[in-house]
C-alpha cells in the first residue's frame, strides 16, 4: 500500500509504502532511501531479511511469495518497473509504460501492472506481456486484487468510477469471467482469499463490507463495520484459512468479522410474552424497507483492535505467528502493530508488540505512553505524490513506448521459462539478463 505523505517536514515518515507477501510471512517496506524485508517468523523480534540502498524514492515494492523475486518501481522513474533478484543484488529485466504505475501484483503464474486506465497481464516465468485490458474506468489509487491461487487466478479491478461495480477476470484464460454490482457508491478496496474462491470488497462510504463467490458474484456475507459514520477504508485482508476478514480504516479501530453461516434453529412457540413480541417483530421486517430489513441481516464484528493513533493511512493482514492467530497492522506512521486474536470468543483483541519498521522494538509499555502517534499523519495517493515529485528528464538511452501492448522493455530474456521453479518457495529465481 502507498503510504506517500504529503508533509515534507523534518521527522515526518520515510515511509513510502508497505505491503505483505501473499502468505504473510514477510513485509515489504519502501522508503526515500530505498527497501527492506522483514521475516515476520516472530511477535519478540522484527528480524530484517534483506535491505537495499541502491534505488532511492522505493514507491512500490513487492516479493514473490519467500522466493528472491521482487517487483520494484522508484519515484524517480515512475513508468518503469524493475524486477530483480534481491538476494544476488542482480536485474532480471525491466519494462517501461506509457503513464505512471500505480500498483504492481504478484502470483505464481502472472505479474499484473496497473496504470490508471489500463491493466498489463505479464506471464511471471517470461515477463512477457499476454494481454492488455485498456480503456478501464479512471483507477487513480490503482485498486486492483489478484488471487494467490494457481487455478481460480482471477483478477478483480473496479467496473466503474461512479459506482461499486467489480470486473473480475480469468488471467489464466485471459476472458472477462463477471461482473458484479457490489455497491452503490465507487470502491475504496477488494481482497481475494487464498483459495480465489471468494471476494471481498468495500466502498467509499466504508459502514458495508460484502463478500461474494468467486467467479459466480453471489453475496454470500454481508458485515457492517458501522452506522454513525462513513469512514476510508484502508485495506481488506482474508486469514489463510478463508474463515477471518479485517477490514483497516482512518479511524482508530480495525474490525474482525467471521465467515460463518449461522444454522437455523427449529421454530418454538413463543411462551412468554417477550418472546411473543420479538418474533413480530422479526415477521415485521418483511414490510420494512429493502435497507432497513437489510441492517436486520448484516453481521457485526467478531473482533476489534482499537490502534493507538487514528488518521494515519495503513494495512492489516491475520497471519498466525508461533502457533497463534494474530492481526498486523503496518501503518504510514513507521510502526508494524501486532495484536493476538482469540478465535473461539473473539472481542477486543491484545496488543503485543509495536515494532518500528527501521527494525527496533519498543515494548507494549511505551506503546501505551506514547503521544507520538496522536496527531494525524495527512496521507494522499501515490500518483499525487508522483506528480509533485521531482521532474526527471528522459534519457536518450531510455525503452521507447513503443510495443504493440503498451509495455516497452523485456526483449532480454533468453532463458528457459521452466528454469524458474516458482511453485518452491527456496528457488531463487535465476538472473537472466538486464535490459537497459
Amino acid at each position: 500500500m502507498n503510504l506517500a505523505s504529503q508533509s515534507g517536514e523534518a521527522g515526518a515518515s520515510q515511509l513510502l509504502f508497505a505491503n505483505f507477501n501473499q502468505d504473510v510471512t514477510s513485509l515489504a517496506v519502501g522508503s526515500k532511501s530505498g527497501y527492506k524485508f522483514f521475516s515476520l517468523s516472530s511477535v519478540d523480534k522484527l528480524e530484517q531479511i534483506y535491505e537495499c540502498t541502491d534505488t532511492e524514492d522505493v514507491c512500490i515494492v513487492e516479493r514473490l511469495f519467500s522466493s528472491s523475486l521482487v517487483a520494484i518501481v522508484s519515484l524517480k522513474a515512475p513508468r518503469k518497473l524493475k524486477v530483480c533478484h534481491f538476494k544476488k543484488g542482480t536485474e532480471i529485466c525491466n519494462y517501461s509504460y506509457s503513464n505512471t504505475i500505480l500498483a504492481v501484483k504478484l502470483n505464481r503464474q502472472r505479474l499484473i501492472v496497473c496504470l490508471e486506465e489500463s491493466l498489463y497481464i505479464h506471464n511471471i516465468r517470461d515477463m512477457k506481456v499476454l494481454h492488455t485490458i485498456r480503456e478501464t474506468p479512471p483507477n487513480p489509487t490503482g485498486l486492483c486484487a489478484l488471487s494467490i491461487n494457481n487455478d481460480n487466478c482471477y483478477l478483480a479491478y473496479p467496473g466503474s468510477a461512479t459506482i461499486g461495480e467489480v470486473q473480475v477476470f480469468d488471467t489464466i484464460n485471459l476472458r472477462a469471467a463477471n461482473m458484479i454490482p457490489a455497491h452503490d457508491s465507487p470502491l475504496a478496496a477488494l481482497a481475494f482469499d487464498a483459495s480465489g474462491t471468494k471476494l471481498a470488497t468495500a466502498s467509499e462510504k466504508g459502514t458495508v463490507i460484502r463478500v461474494f463467490s468467486i467467479p459466480e458474484g453471489q453475496k454470500l456475507f454481508e458485515f457492517r463495520r458501522g452506522v454513525k459514520r462513513c469512514v476510508s477504508i484502508c485495506s481488506l485482508a482474508f486469514s489463510m484459512d478463508g474463515m477471518f476478514l479485517s477490514a483497516s480504516s482512518n479511524t482508530e479501530t480495525v474490525h474482525i468479522f467471521k465467515l460463518e453461516t449461522v444454522k437455523e434453529k427449529p421454530q418454538e412457540e413463543p411462551t412468554t410474552w417477550t418472546g411473543y413480541f420479538g418474533k413480530v417483530l422479526m415477521a415485521s421486517t418483511s414490510y420494512l424497507p429493502s435497507q432497513v430489513t437489510e441492517m436486520f441481516n448484516q453481521g457485526r464484528a467478531f473482533a476489534t483492535v482499537r490502534l493507538p493513533f487514528c488518521g494515519h493511512k495503513n494495512i492489516c493482514a491475520l497471519a498466525t505467528i508461533q502457533k497463534i492467530p494474530r492481526l498486523l497492522v503496518g501503518a504510514s506512521d513507521g510502526y508494524l502493530y501486532m495484536y493476538n486474536l482469540d478465535p473461539q470468543e473473539g472481542g477486543e483483541c491484545t496488543l503485543m508488540k509495536q515494532h518500528q519498521l527501521d527494525g527496533s522494538m519498543e515494548t507494549t509499555n511505551e506503546i501505551l505512553d506514547s503521544t507520538s502517534h496522536d496527531c494525524p499523519l495527512v496521507t494522499q495517493a501515490y500518483s499525487v505524490a508522483v506528480a509533485k515529485g521531482p521532474h526527471v528528464p528522459s534519457s536518450p538511452t531510455a525503452l521507447v513506448y513503443t510495443d504493440e501492448l503498451g509495455a516497452a522493455g523485456g526483449s532480454g530474456l533468453e532463458e528457459e521459462a521452466s528454469a524458474l521453479r516458482l511453485e518452491d518457495d527456496s528457488e531463487h529465481p535465476p538472473m537472466i539478463l538486464r535490459t537497459d
